[in-house]
């Protein structure tokens, strides 16, 4: 019994001295402390749907009147639009037709153009417009031919008249006597026609002379 007790006495002591000092220690450390995030608060429903903007009849009659009218205007602007660009490529292309007209034409096919200064000759011809003559043999002008010839006198500038009366001169050529149809009485000359042909008048492209 004596030796039972010497040996396994100390052992014993020793052990129950080890888990003293190991509960002592953790006596000692600083409890831990678990902190759990709280989820965020949800917004209240019924604030929500108090905040939410309110339909009325007289709102949603408003709003279905103003889509037609919203489609009415975009409408209206593409229509704007193809016809504002229409009207540009229809102006260059006449823009075109009166270049190759005034310039071209009349080395090509023969006419001959000229601009209305005076309104002698309204409303037929009026200020501003292009007369558009042919040569034509002075043998086959009549009384009433409108044609464009050189005066007699003064600065002998070129007068687009009506002829009111033929009269052959001594020499076999041939006098005329004009009118502007504006005009009150007879041109105060007789023009004698130079050469085999006249410019007679067959057309008037009106105001373009003005551009």
């Amino acid at each position: 019994m004596s030796t039972l007790t010497s040996i396994n006495g100390p052992a014993l002591h020793g052990r129950r001295s080890a888990v003293k000092s190991t509960l002592a220690g953790v006596e000692n450390q600083p409890a831990a402390v678990a902190v759990v995030p709280c989820a965020p608060e949800a917004a209240p429903v019924k604030q929500a749907a108090a905040d939410a903007p309110t339909l009325t009849p007289a709102a949603v009659q408003q709003a279905a009147a103003a889509a037609p009218n919203t489609r009415t205007a975009g409408t209206f602007r593409r229509v704007a639009g193809k016809t504002a660009r229409g009207i540009g490529a229809g102006m260059l292309v006449l823009a075109a037709l009166v270049f190759l007209f005034l310039a071209i034409g009349p080395r090509v096919l023969g006419y001959q153009t000229s601009t209305m200064l005076t309104g002698s000759m309204a409303p037929m011809i009026n200020p501003g417009d292009i007369v558009v003559t042919v040569p034509t043999p002075i043998t086959d002008i009549k009384t009433g031919d409108v044609i464009t010839y050189h005066i007699p006198v003064e600065d002998q500038r070129v007068e687009t008249h009506r002829i009111t009366e033929i009269t052959p001169t001594a020499d076999g050529g041939t006098a005329v006597q004009t009118k502007g149809d504006a005009n009150n009485g007879i041109d105060p000359w007789i023009a004698t026609l130079q050469g085999t042909t006249v410019d007679k008048h067959v057309a008037t492209i009106p105001g373009v002379g003005n551009a």
